[in-house]
C-alpha cells in the first residue's frame, strides 16, 4: 500500500510541475504577444504623427517677385474711337515648395484678364523642385488688342482716367511623392490684381492670393 501511495504522490508531483510549466510558458506567450501589440500600437501612432505633419501635404507657393510693363502708350483717337495699344506684362514668379519630398510639376498656365476677359495667357516651363527648395520662373503676357474690342467704351473711359484695373492667374499643376509609395496631387494657384497707370506705363499697385486645389 505504501507503495502504492508513493506512485500517486509521483504522479501528483509530476502533474503539478506540468501544469506549473504550462502556465508560466503561457504567461510568457501572453507577454510577448502584449509587447508585440504595444510596439505595433506605438510604431501606428508614430506613422499617424508623421502622416499628420511631415507627410501632410501642403500646397506649394506661388508668389510674383516683380512686374514690369513693356510697350507703347495707348493712343485713343476721335471722333471715331480707336486704340491703339501695345503693351506686355513680364512677370517674375517664385514657385516655392513647402512639402519635405520633391514637387513634380508639369506645365503651368498663367493668364490675364481684363474686366473678366481673357486678353492675354503664357505657359511656365515643367519641372522639379526638391524637398524645402523653390524655382523661378519668368512669364511674359502680351495684351491681345482684339479681346478687348468687345467693350471698347469701358476701355476708353479707362484709358482717359489714365488707370487700368487687371488680373493675372497662375497655376501650377504637379505631385508630392513621399517615400516613392504616398502620392498627392496638387493645383498650385496664385491670383493677383494690377492697377496699371496707362501714360507712365508702371504698375501701380499689386496684391496677391494664394489658392489651392488637392
Amino acid at each position: 500500500m505504501s507503495a502504492e501511495k508513493g506512485q500517486e504522490g509521483d504522479l501528483q508531483a509530476v502533474s503539478v510541475t506540468i501544469a506549473s510549466d504550462w502556465r508560466r510558458r503561457r504567461r510568457r506567450w501572453l507577454m510577448a504577444i502584449g509587447a508585440v501589440l504595444f510596439l505595433l500600437l506605438l510604431l501606428s501612432l508614430f506613422f499617424l504623427v508623421l502622416v499628420l505633419t511631415v507627410f501632410k501635404p501642403k500646397t506649394p507657393r506661388i508668389d510674383v517677385l516683380s512686374s514690369s510693363l513693356d510697350g507703347v502708350s495707348p493712343r485713343l483717337t476721335f471722333p471715331v474711337i480707336r486704340i491703339e495699344l501695345n503693351v506686355s506684362l513680364n512677370l517674375r514668379i517664385l514657385i516655392s515648395n513647402q512639402n519635405h519630398a520633391s514637387f513634380r510639376h508639369g506645365t503651368g498656365e498663367t493668364e490675364l484678364s481684363y474686366r473678366g476677359m481673357r486678353v492675354g495667357e503664357a505657359e511656365l516651363s515643367p519641372g522639379e523642385i526638391p524637398a524645402m527648395g523653390s524655382s523661378v520662373q519668368q512669364g511674359r503676357l502680351t495684351l491681345q488688342m482684339d479681346r478687348m474690342a468687345s467693350d471698347m467704351g469701358a476701355l476708353a473711359r479707362d484709358v482717359v482716367a489714365g488707370e487700368m484695373a487687371m488680373e493675372s492667374r497662375a497655376e501650377v499643376p504637379g505631385r508630392v511623392t513621399f517615400l516613392g509609395v504616398f502620392k498627392k496631387h496638387i493645383v498650385a494657384v496664385s491670383v493677383c490684381k494690377f492697377t496699371v497707370g496707362v501714360f507712365d506705363m508702371k504698375i501701380r499697385s499689386q496684391a496677391c492670393k494664394q489658392k489651392a486645389k488637392l
